[in-house]
């Protein structure tokens, strides 16, 4: 089995949408969006595999060292690593950016919330609009170089939605994703929210988060994308409907599941594809 081989397999397993996003890329440009995204599956889920904040950040470590050219002596035998680093030779990827990435997902490694929804654009910045500016630069690095704005709202409203599909389990575990500013604006706090009482001011606080989200859809939807980069923006399709079903469920949101079939997901990612909306 090949890096990319392996790479693809764990993304079928921990991040089915992107996995689609990738087979519905350019064949020659696969295989670096797969490390890519895959990379990026690695330290999103590391919060759910360790039990204490320590290891997280001994894990975020790891891969931080592999970037800085420190890397341990089975690093190279990681396939996500030795395809990352592939990914980055051959596209001349900045390093700094991926960094970065690991540097962000510590938050998820605790329960504090975000100060203010600065805060929370700043962690969708470099996170998921990094993703999607890095896929970018793989799919046409010349047409990326102007893409940044698109980019940057895209990657905010999708990261926004990621929060609200993972309400439930982030609710379980202690974590609030949405900002203090917006929970004070609606009446709460963190411990007030976690409490899940107070439907209405939780319903309130889902629809500030829910609305913020939604107008950074709309402008990523009307910033201009380039035909050659717009596979890097074929997941964000799913952001709008995650959305809606987050806004009608409202309080109902902490207990509810909102994500939609496997088969809607792939039907509407096709169709992004093809139109080249989102």
């Amino acid at each position: 089995m090949t890096d990319t081989d392996a790479c693809m397999s764990m993304l079928r397993d921990t991040d089915r949408d992107r996995y689609l996003a990738c087979l519905l890329s350019p064949q020659d440009k696969r295989a670096a969006l797969c490390a890519l995204y895959a990379f990026n599956a690695e330290i999103a889920r590391i919060r759910d595999l360790v039990r204490d904040p320590l290891p997280g950040e001994v894990r975020m470590q790891w891969w931080r060292d592999l970037l800085e050219g420190k890397p341990h002596g089975e690093s190279l035998a990681n396939p996500v690593a030795a395809a990352l680093l592939d990914a980055i030779e051959t596209h001349k990827l900045p390093r700094q950016t991926l960094i970065n990435m690991i540097e962000a997902r510590i938050f998820d490694l605790y329960d504090d919330p975000f100060t203010d929804r600065n805060a929370l654009e700043g962690y969708a910045g470099e996170t998921a609009s990094a993703l999607i500016q890095l896929a970018s630069i793989v799919l046409s690095p010349e047409d990326a170089a102007g893409n940044a704005e698109a980019a940057g709202h895209a990657g905010v409203a999708q990261a926004m939605a990621g929060m609200l599909l993972l309400m439930p389990l982030h609710a379980s575990r202690g974590q609030v994703f949405i900002p203090l500013d917006m929970l004070s604006a609606a009446g709460l706090d963190r411990e007030t929210f976690l409490e899940g009482q107070d439907k209405a001011r939780i319903g309130a606080a889902i629809e500030i988060f829910c609305v913020h989200a939604q107008g950074h859809l709309e402008k990523a939807r009307l910033a201009p994308i380039p035909k050659a980069v717009f596979p890097a923006f074929i997941s964000v399709a799913l952001s709008g409907g995650v959305i809606a079903r987050a806004r009608r469920a409202g309080a109902g949101l902490l207990t509810q599941d909102i994500l939609s079939s496997q088969f809607r997901r792939q039907w509407q990612l096709a169709k992004a594809s093809f139109t080249r909306r989102f």
